[in-house]
């Protein structure tokens, strides 16, 4: 995906562990793994935000696109950790459509 996800970089920087991050965002450490290493296909605004103010940064110091990368556009449902990975598909659906409504 060309989106690429920098929380380990904010991370190292705050010196803080993933597991705090996650209890002070109020996330699992799971979740929060899965947006770490990029396998999440989408993140709630209020859990970016969350993000945002816990390691006191802007959206875009953990978020950056980058070119050449595979686009992925249509290919998956757009489901991530947070809004339901696993579920049926019409269940990821209205996931995904709630995790584009959270904003």
């Amino acid at each position: 995906m060309p989106i690429v996800v920098d929380v380990d970089v904010m991370l190292a920087r705050r010196k803080m562990s993933v597991g705090e991050l996650a209890e002070r965002v109020g996330i699992t450490p799971a979740n929060l793994a899965v947006l770490k290493n990029g396998r999440a296909k989408a993140v709630r605004f209020s859990t970016l935000a969350a993000l945002c103010e816990v390691l006191e940064c802007q959206p875009g110091d953990l978020l950056r696109w980058e070119a050449g990368a595979e686009s992925g556009v249509g290919a998956e449902s757009g489901v991530g950790a947070e809004s339901g990975a696993g579920a049926g598909t019409e269940t990821a659906a209205r996931a995904a459509a709630g995790a584009v409504a959270d904003g």
